[in-house]
């Protein structure tokens, strides 16, 4: 029998010459690739064979954190509403004086040394009503927006869940409350109030913004219950309680979030309205819808009293918008 041709052999994978794998360069040749080099190029790469590393798998959560630390607007945003917690929490932190301390010798005057941005029409203070201004509206807005959303998505969820005559029920009711205009039933229902604190208002809001809410668990629960892993869970025996609780739940409760941290603005640009028409936050209460509605008469002659409570409000809801639109952003695997 003749002796094969060293140069015809086939490649032996535990041979000689085993240490290097040959890649073709398409130019006539061939490239020498170590089996070190190629090692750790697939472990770069991240190799899951049975010695190399495997990536664990990230579930919802956890890859929508890790997509929101690499969000510049998910950073801003979070940054700023921290500030505006911090200060509604301790505003003396960053303003000394007393904001119902007024002096009507200083009235519309501007800018001076120690007070940036100058008096309002009965002498107070714009800068420190405009830092304690924060404290009611994000109270409003973040009470408001758990009240909303507690009330909505267990609503919602319920009636998604079970159907019957309960979810037509809960979608004739939510039509109702749909069809109520918000600043006119404001203007009824808050103008009949005589207390000053922030609760009437909360009440109000929650009140009017559970419909939205709930139509968004509502949606998301029936997605939810027709996956898999629920008709298997209900095929093994699973109760309404555990499937609710446990598969049902956790899965749809994203899109409620996103909803309200969106809503959390839009809360709070609506206090800001009924403070301004008179009928959400009153005096001695310091809003700064009470602050615009004082110094829209003034505008031409001291814009500086409308300026700053305009500002921070435009700057609060404009940071609870994009930390919304950030989280949806996240939580969509489609929007990626």
């Amino acid at each position: 029998m003749p002796e094969p041709d060293p140069e015809h052999a086939a490649y032996d994978p535990l041979g000689p010459g085993a240490h290097e794998a040959i890649a073709p360069t398409g130019q006539g040749g061939a490239m020498d690739l170590a089996l070190e080099e190629a090692e750790s190029l697939e472990k770069e790469l991240g190799a899951t064979g049975p010695e190399g590393p495997r990536e664990k798998a990230r579930s919802l959560w956890s890859d929508a954190w890790h997509q929101l630390r690499r969000n510049p607007v998910f950073i801003v945003s979070s940054l700023l509403i921290l500030f505006l917690v911090v200060i509604s929490i301790w505003p003396q932190l960053i303003a000394s004086g007393d904001p119902l301390t007024c002096d009507l010798s200083k009235s519309q005057q501007g800018s001076s040394p120690g007070h940036p941005f100058g008096y309002d029409t009965q002498g107070c203070d714009v800068y420190t009503r405009t830092v304690y201004g924060a404290r009611a509206s994000i109270t409003v807005g973040i009470c408001a927006t758990l009240g909303a959303a507690l009330l909505g998505s267990a609503l919602g969820g319920l009636a998604g869940f079970f159907g019957g005559w309960s979810d037509s029920l809960l979608s004739r009711v939510a039509d109702i409350f749909f069809g109520i205009p918000v600043v006119l039933g404001g203007l009824v229902f808050l103008s009949v109030v005589t207390s000053t604190t922030v609760w009437p208002v909360v009440g109000f809001i929650v009140l009017l913004g559970w419909p939205q809410l709930a139509r968004i668990a509502r949606g998301s629960v029936i997605t939810a219950k027709q996956n898999d892993y629920v008709q298997a869970a209900r095929a093994l025996g699973a109760g309404n309680g555990r499937m609710l609780l446990r598969h049902v739940a956790p899965n749809a409760v994203a899109p409620v979030i996103v909803v309200a941290t969106i809503a959390l603005g839009t809360y709070i640009a609506l206090e800001a309205t009924l403070s301004f028409l008179g009928v959400g936050l009153r005096p001695p209460t310091v809003s700064w819808g009470i602050d615009i509605s004082n110094a829209a008469s003034q505008i031409r002659n001291a814009p500086h009293m409308l300026l700053y409570p305009a500002g921070a409000l435009s700057i609060t809801v404009l940071a609870f918008i994009m930390l919304g639109d950030a989280v949806r952003d996240a939580l969509d695997p489609k929007l990626r």
